[in-house]
């Protein structure tokens, strides 16, 4: 079996086409379902974020995966594979783990070495786990990965300074207006990327952050934990009459702010100027609306940048995040041989201890006049015996697991001692 990652992200695909490929949180379990029903596919986890799309597969057949990978990412997009399938990557095998602890160690991301990542691959685990998508293969993988992640940023300066997406789009908006201090801000979506720009706006000393959502609660909460204030959907508008700047990241699938929404709000307001900054994914704002005079809209694509412009001091750690990553690997393979080789070893002993105490039984009758401690001293005996004569082949399985002699090995043993399974 083989572990299948297929996916696009900001390096491979433009951003309309990863909008189209988006999967939101409450597409997930249709989505995770949709792909175990697939013929070539057992587990199946899906990571979509503001930077990517990726189905993390485990799978009998890897060209067989990668068909049902690519039919469901057609059907859910409603594209043909020929307007994506060049922007897809593929990796297999160890090669798919290397991308994963890569991508959650953040050296795949738009801002090199951002936090964000890290919580976006643990709650896509949680989702395929909910939704019984995620079975041991996938569990053991995830599980060191995110191990793989937390030693990357404790144990270097991978994530110092601005590690996130939400960091890195308040600093944008510094580096524009030249000072956030005393602006009004305008923050719609209460997720984990507004949480994080909220707090930021809060260290950058915003005059006045307002928090407006879906959930009213959630809104509520956070503006209050920056000192904020709340604003229901409804003021949008209103709101956005008052504020210099607009951040949005919510999990709409259509756009919220459309160019004739925000067209009458900048005519009255004249020569006051909105910078509109929206990093969901897909977009929360109509590009359209970055033709209306005085409205400066930008998107992932500009954040990308004005990150590129700032990782020097972040690219030197890169090599002792990937020395890290190295060895999460080498701990990972050792743990997916041991398990593949554990069921033969235990089903190897069990026939051994059967054969033995069979034989025993065969023969009690001649031993009838031993005392107890002398039939105990033939149990210990015979045991001794029988973990000698394994000891050794148990050795070589174990060394040889997850290669093609380990993968003879198993099946010698299966037909000399008659082990099915």
């Amino acid at each position: 079996m083989s572990v299948v990652v297929i996916g696009l992200n900001h390096r491979t695909a433009p951003l309309d086409l990863l909008e189209r490929m988006a999967i939101g949180d409450g597409q997930l379990p249709k989505a995770l379902h949709d792909l175990c029903t697939r013929p070539n596919i057992s587990e199946a986890l899906v990571l979509s974020t503001c930077n990517r799309t990726e189905v993390y597969a485990v799978a009998e057949r890897f060209h067989g995966a990668y068909s049902d990978i690519r039919g469901f990412l057609a059907d859910f997009s409603y594209l043909p594979p020929d307007e994506f399938a060049d922007h897809l990557y593929v990796h297999y095998d160890t090669a798919a783990v290397a991308h994963l602890m890569s991508v959650t160690a953040g050296l795949d991301s738009a801002v090199l070495g951002e936090s964000e990542v890290q919580g976006q691959v643990k709650l896509a685990w949680e989702r395929a786990r909910a939704e019984g998508t995620a079975g041991s293969a996938l569990n053991l993988l995830l599980r060191h990965v995110l191990e793989a992640g937390k030693r990357a940023r404790t144990e270097t300066g991978i994530a110092r300074h601005i590690a996130s997406v939400s960091q890195a789009a308040v600093a944008m908006v510094g580096e524009r207006l030249g000072t956030i201090a005393g602006k009004t801000v305008l923050v719609l979506g209460a997720g984990e990327m507004g949480e994080g720009m909220a707090v930021a706006l809060a260290g950058a000393g915003a005059g006045r952050v307002l928090v407006a959502n879906r959930t009213p609660a959630r809104a509520k909460e956070l503006s209050a934990r920056v000192g904020g204030e709340q604003v229901p959907l409804a003021e949008l508008p209103d709101r956005l009459a008052d504020a210099d700047v607009l951040l949005t990241s919510t999990g709409s699938r259509v756009p919220l702010l459309e160019q004739g929404d925000v067209a009458p709000i900048m005519a009255a307001r004249p020569h006051r100027p909105l910078l509109v900054v929206d990093i969901a994914m897909p977009r929360d704002v109509d590009p359209g609306v970055g033709e209306i005079p005085e409205v400066t809209l930008l998107d992932m694509d500009d954040l990308r940048r004005f990150a590129a412009a700032g990782i020097a001091e972040r690219r030197r750690e890169v090599a002792a995040v990937e020395a890290i990553l190295d060895q999460e690997i080498e701990r990972y393979l050792e743990a997916t041989s041991a398990r593949e080789v554990a069921p033969m070893i235990v089903a190897l002993r069990q026939r051994a201890e059967a054969v033995r105490a069979a034989e025993l039984e065969r023969f009690r009758g001649r031993y009838d006049d031993l005392d107890p401690r002398q039939v105990d001293l033939v149990e210990a005996v015979t045991k001794g015996l029988v973990a000698k004569l394994l000891h050794q082949p148990t050795v070589v399985l174990k060394d040889a697991a997850g290669s093609a002699r380990g993968d003879r090995l198993v099946a010698a043993l299966r037909e000399l001692f008659e082990i099915e399974g």
